[in-house]
């Protein structure tokens, strides 16, 4: 292999054929001007708020109610350990790949590019279908959250407000949508920050007239929660641990939206692997130290936890400082998780519609969905994205936890199986660059744990584990429910149909390991020096 560098390209030789790095492909021919172009407005601060705190939501705040009445303190904590661990391995193998090849639609261009067509179209699906889905559930919750301090309005001018703001913001551009998601992630990072710190004063017994708790709850209700109607003791226990697992998944699925990021991303070869390489933060401190925080302050047991209770109570967080005495405090923590509940519906439906938009582009979607304005705002992608926001009226006529619950449950099904994708691709993408000898060195970013796709098949068998037992309680005797099994097997039945009948229809080829380029284009977005002494502290920090 032959290399030669400059300061703006480099080029590798492979067997008399030269792959280097170039410059963006042209429009087609019948695009109008630029329609197709994202504008680059994301900077560093923004990407790197947004990989810290973007997806924080009621993943966290609400949802992790439902998972410790299912699981127990323990399982609570081992589940969202185990898929933390996966959720490092699968964006330190999408880090690689999305610094080096920063494409629009993230995963979706790079498994046409490592896998083959059908791949690209089904993730690509895939993951429009699971952050659609995604939107409607936030909404939901938010009306769960709202309903603690107004139940006289109906549920559904709360679901049509917030929509209209998160639709808002995106049709403003990708700066908007960063500024106002650095801003909202402080104020979510903050609460996150300071929940664990009352948690820990609570059990500790530092609120004057409340008790110590310590480890109590672990003792009695128990660290598990026995599975309802399983006869035998062990296997009800692990039926409960493992029915928290799919719930821990939905907490932490949205962590890639920075690799749908980076086609919006200014100079994204040096900021996306920044951002990459502060991903750990967000798993060990707000999502780990978080569930430990509240398996010390809430029994499992408690009523308040299910998400039908109808009030913002059902959110473990106030249910500790409530039960605690505290008078004031609750009605703020809810104030502050309505503002991350907004900011959870802005990110989903950014990915959403950029996932749709990559799929435009990748000619896998009309080429209307691939339409932008002049500022390059995918305003076709982001409407269409939104009109599906409107399942989240169907919890108006039912509980708005139940439809929470099934909406969370299909979307944590299209979430991993988009990761296991990921997976696939990362091991196709590490082959072909050993075969094709690039040295690692000259990726922007890297990582021990990527050589020879070590997390991603690490990440791929656990995912394939949890996908296929994830709804295996409903198979035991007694306990059959069909929501539950459509909701959590329905994504994972249609995956392989879709993938076979876009091969079977396009007959398209799998990629050769040698016609792999791993270098796209020189980053020629740079962002520009920030000015200022507060602008500069801003930045030092983010």
């Amino acid at each position: 292999m032959a290399t030669s560098a400059s300061t703006d390209k480099v080029d590798y030789v492979v067997e008399d054929k030269e792959v280097r790095l170039a410059s963006p492909p042209p429009a087609p021919a019948d695009t109008p001007g630029a329609e197709m172009d994202l504008s680059r407005g994301l900077k560093s601060r923004h990407l790197t708020m947004i990989s810290i705190g973007g997806v924080l939501g009621t993943g966290l705040f609400l949802y992790t109610g439902a998972a410790l009445q299912s699981g127990g303190p323990l399982g609570l904590l081992l589940a969202f350990s185990i898929m933390g661990s996966v959720t490092y391995a699968v964006l330190i193998s999408l880090g690689e790949m999305v610094s080096a090849s920063p494409l629009p639609g993230g995963a979706i261009s790079l498994a046409a590019r490592f896998v083959d067509e059908s791949l690209s179209f089904t993730l690509g699906w895939f993951y429009c279908y699971t952050w659609t889905i995604f939107l409607p559930s936030e909404l939901s919750a938010i009306a769960v959250l709202v309903n603690l301090w107004n139940t006289s309005v109906n549920n559904a001018v709360w679901i049509s407000v917030f929509l209209a703001a998160a639709v808002g913001t995106n049709l403003l551009g990708s700066r908007a949508y960063g500024e106002t998601e650095y801003w909202l992630s402080w104020v979510k990072i903050l609460l996150v920050v300071g929940l664990i710190i009352v948690d820990i004063v609570i059990s500790a017994g530092g609120v004057k007239g409340a008790p110590a708790i310590g480890f109590r709850y672990w003792r009695d209700p128990g660290p598990f929660v026995p599975a309802p109607g399983v006869g035998d003791p062990t296997l009800a226990r692990f039926l409960g641990f493992w029915a928290t697992l799919t719930r821990a998944a939905f907490s932490y699925i949205g962590s890639e939206i920075v690799a749908i990021a980076a086609g919006e991303t200014q100079n994204p070869r040096k900021n996306v692997p920044r951002a990459i390489r502060n991903v750990y933060i967000r798993i060990l401190l707000f999502y780990i130290l978080g569930v430990f925080a509240i398996g010390i302050t809430v029994p499992s047991d408690d009523p308040r936890l299910g998400l039908n209770s109808g009030t913002a109570l059902a959110s473990p967080f106030v249910i500790a400082i409530q039960s605690a005495g505290i008078k004031v405090l609750p009605g703020v923590v809810n104030g502050a998780l309505l503002a991350s509940g907004l900011s959870a519906a802005n990110s989903e439906l950014f990915t959403s519609s950029r996932a749709l938009h990559g799929l435009a582009v990748n000619g896998h979607a009309p080429r209307l969905f691939g339409r932008t304005s002049a500022r390059g705002v995918p305003y076709v992608a982001i409407l269409t994205c939104a009109s599906f926001g409107a399942l989240a009226y169907m919890s108006i006529r039912s509980s708005a936890g139940t439809a929470f619950g099934y909406l969370a449950t299909l979307g944590s099904a299209g979430g991993l199986l988009m990761w296991w994708g990921v997976c696939i691709i990362h091991i196709r993408f590490d082959k072909g660059l050993r075969l094709q000898r690039v040295p690692r060195a000259d990726l922007p970013y890297t990582n021990v744990l990527t050589r020879h796709s070590a997390a991603a098949w690490y990440a791929l068998v656990l995912i394939t584990i949890v996908l296929f037992f994830s709804g295996y309680g409903v198979f035991l005797a007694g306990a059959w429910d069909t929501p539950t099994f459509i909701t959590t097997y329905l994504p994972i039945i249609l995956f392989p149909v879709v993938y076979g009948g876009h091969k079977a229809w396009t007959r398209c080829r799998v990629v050769r390991y040698e016609d792999m380029v791993f270098n796209v284009y020189a980053d020629v977005h740079e962002e520009k020096e920030v000015s200022g002494r507060w602008r500069k502290m801003l930045a030092a920090v983010a």
